[in-house]
């Protein structure tokens, strides 16, 4: 069982964190888009924001993992096969999502904690607010963290699709490395 990068593989830790990052972003998505059309006496109207924060406190604590992780283990080479503009927008598209979904989390604990209140985590703890009370701080973090979570889909829905393009159109083992599977070329 391979758990750390290989030049060649992906570990099954970085299997792991992409597919559950994946996953928990989607999730969070479309709770996001669900729950700010809930009504006031709606059930959920209070349960389902205290869910997104604590699930984006824990994404946040894998993310952080994840970033460490990229410089333990680094992720295989690009494949020999791919054009320079594969490396650079492969590369690109790492980025934009690794920023975007950072970008989110901070977004998301600058809105939930504009009025100075802490972040509860399932009840286990409280995140402080550290950074509280800027104008129109709330007003302004949702924003970001809409339009950036809606880059998100869009650059991670590409990114999906260049990845199976890499599989059933060009052959190659970009698709099967990030699923822990071993295929020569």
């Amino acid at each position: 069982m391979q758990w750390k990068n290989s030049p060649v593989q992906f570990g099954h830790i970085s299997v792991l964190m992409h597919w559950l990052v994946t996953l928990a972003f989607y999730a969070m998505f479309a709770l996001g888009l669900w729950m700010v059309g809930l009504g006031y006496y709606d059930g959920w109207y209070h349960r389902a924001p205290e869910l997104h924060k604590s699930i984006g406190a824990c994404v946040f604590a894998v993310m952080v993992f994840r970033l460490a992780w990229r410089f333990i283990s680094p992720p295989p080479s690009p494949l020999k096969s791919y054009s320079t503009a594969t490396r650079v927008g492969s590369w690109l598209a790492h980025v934009v999502l690794f920023v975007g979904l950072f970008t989110i989390l901070i977004s998301g604990y600058l809105i939930s904690t504009a009025e100075g209140q802490p972040i509860s985590v399932f009840g286990w703890f409280d995140i402080p607010a550290t950074l509280f009370g800027l104008n129109q701080q709330a007003d302004i973090a949702g924003v970001i963290h809409l339009w950036v979570a809606w880059g998100i889909v869009i650059v991670s829905v590409l990114h999906g699709l260049a990845a199976l393009k890499h599989h059933f159109i060009d052959r190659d083992i970009t698709l099967t490395r990030m699923l822990g599977q071993r295929r020569s070329d």
